[in-house]
């Protein structure tokens, strides 16, 4: 009999997002700080990648993240976050899921901490049980108001904001943001991601804008907005997203129409909840997501050397 491999990983979901923490048999990704250890990833183990989050083991709604020693010794961890067609630069909904998993594990108690991601250093606050408070990387508006012309859907107005990672936030945008409509918002936000391709309208440097997010009115109304996120891979974001939610904090702060004394509660498509913040320092805008994150499995995942679809099922 073949030896399989085996992965630990350790389940849960935030605001019904899922994250898949590695805490074992993970590839050996050398020295560096996170951005490099990302693309050494990358470049040399990207069938773990796969492996892991897509089928027929996980879905396309799986993101991953692999738990690696951090750089700075004050950080409890780093950890890279990745998906079904790559890598991410932050995760919000998924630091809420590490750092539940961390104390999970008993690596944690209740109190702040900090954690390395590959675009810099987050902090968190963990109460001990689910709940986490997510302080996030300098969030900014790159461009306002940005027209982009969609074929059979017209043309939209939007905002380019950096999160954690590149998002383009629709306001205008005539669509109702109810789960029976999943399937046509997919459709309108990924031909808004392949007309902002398209036409050359990136984020800062050239970075591919590769969230799209539609904001509406919350069918809550102790809430503020409702979202509806694409992530790169084509999924939708069952939570309300932390970097999404951060770059829309940083518009707001940007127009004027949000303080450091304000609260903003982001509603998901599917109801879920992100309560959200912020604290300025030199005009840095410094979001906090507030969410909650549950443990819903543990497991070794194998993967046996005479498996063709060992590597994963890629789209």
């Amino acid at each position: 009999m073949p030896l399989c491999k085996r992965i630990q990983i350790i389940d849960s979901h935030t605001g019904g997002e899922p994250t898949r923490v590695v805490v074992d048999g993970g590839p050996d990704l050398g020295d560096g700080d996170l951005a490099v250890r990302r693309e050494r990833f990358a470049k040399q183990h990207d069938s773990f990648r796969s492996s892991v989050v897509n089928e027929p083991r996980g879905s396309d709604i799986m993101v991953g993240a692999i738990l690696v020693p951090p750089t700075d010794p004050q950080c409890v961890s780093g950890v890279i976050f990745f998906n079904n067609v790559g890598y991410l630069g932050m995760c919000g909904h998924g630091t809420i899921g590490v750092a539940v998993t961390l104390g999970h594990l008993g690596r944690i108690s209740a109190g702040r901490h900090r954690l390395e991601t590959p675009v810099g250093i987050v902090t968190f606050i963990y109460d001990g049980a689910n709940s986490v408070t997510v302080e996030n990387v300098p969030s900014y508006r790159f461009a306002k108001d940005v027209a982009v012309d969609v074929a059979g859907y017209g043309l939209f107005s939007g905002d380019i904001a950096w999160g954690g990672n590149w998002f383009y936030l629709v306001h205008d945008h005539r669509e109702t943001l109810v789960m029976r409509n999943v399937e046509r918002l997919t459709d309108v936000c990924w031909k808004i991601r392949q007309a902002l391709a398209a036409q050359r309208i990136m984020g800062k440097d050239g970075a591919e804008i590769d969230h799209i997010e539609l904001f509406g009115s919350p069918l809550d109304p102790v809430n503020q907005s409702r979202n509806f996120v694409l992530c790169p891979g084509k999924a939708y974001d069952r939570s309300p997203c932390g970097t999404g939610t951060s770059a829309k904090l940083a518009c707001l702060y940007a127009d004027g129409k949000f303080g450091t004394n304000d609260l903003w509660r982001q509603e998901s498509i599917l109801g879920s909840v992100f309560e959200g913040s912020i604290h300025v320092v030199d005009e840095f805008v410094y979001p906090r997501i507030r969410g909650t994150a549950f443990v819903i499995a543990e497991a070794a995942l194998l993967i046996d050397p005479e498996d063709s679809l060992g590597g994963g099922i890629r789209g």
